[in-house]
């Protein structure tokens, strides 16, 4: 008779190759499931230490400034930045797998700059602080697939509605310059963005960007429901 050969049995406390093997996979395995809880996490935090400055972010009213070109200018350029939710959906839009990233850069570019036009002409509208918070929420079922790219475009409307109501009573030269520091800011943090962040976020695992949704569905949510209440 036969006998079948049975391979050896390798003692565990030996050090080998597939100890070894078996140790780099489970490392690899881990790193996405570590990845996958520590990317919202940190954005939460990020967006938990910012949100005090979300109803304080113009310049002018930080610095106690007079309107004036230079300071529209400035102002303009540090609006989106200091805005955590204006900061947070253009950054966000790195995880969007846009196509004809520099079409979508105008387009958006454009749209905002019409949004800010139309709230000089009508400023107030009720609600338009809740709505650019719940463009945080927008964007997340852009990312989970349950809306389509295109309202992104009112989305981006939005915000530069809102992005205007900060200079509203101005004279026409601060604003102008306002609005070109202000048109110079998105477009970098859309290059930022579309072309230098994307590569990144594109090599996030599916797990990780359904967490990073469910993330910016509950700093959306809490924001809006802050800007109705409040």
């Amino acid at each position: 008779m036969i006998q079948s050969e049975r391979p050896p049995i390798q003692d565990p406390n030996t050090p080998g190759e597939d100890r070894r093997f078996t140790m780099n996979t489970f490392h690899q395995g881990l790193r996405p499931a570590a990845a996958a809880w520590l990317a919202p996490l940190l954005l939460i935090s990020v967006a938990l230490l910012l949100a005090p400055a979300a109803q304080a972010h113009h310049l002018l009213s930080l610095l106690h400034l007079k309107p004036s070109p230079m300071a529209g200018f400035f102002s303009g350029l540090a609006h989106p930045v200091l805005g955590p939710d204006h900061l947070l959906f253009l950054l966000t839009l790195s995880l969007v797998g846009l196509r004809h990233r520099a079409a979508w850069m105008l387009g958006l570019l454009a749209t905002g700059l019409a949004g800010s036009a139309f709230g000089l002409v009508v400023p107030g509208l009720p609600g338009a602080e809740a709505l650019v918070s719940f463009t945080l929420v927008v964007m997340a079922l852009v990312l989970m697939g349950r809306l389509p790219m295109a309202v992104l475009f009112p989305a981006f409307a939005v915000h530069g509605y809102v992005l205007s109501g900060s200079v509203i009573g101005w004279t026409t030269m601060p604003v102008s310059f306002y609005l070109l520091g202000l048109l110079l800011s998105q477009g970098a943090l859309l290059l930022l963005s579309l072309n230098l962040l994307r590569p990144l976020a594109a090599r996030l695992r599916t797990p990780v960007q359904q967490w990073l949704a469910a993330a910016l569905i509950g700093c959306g949510g809490a924001w809006t429901w802050s800007a109705l209440v409040g």
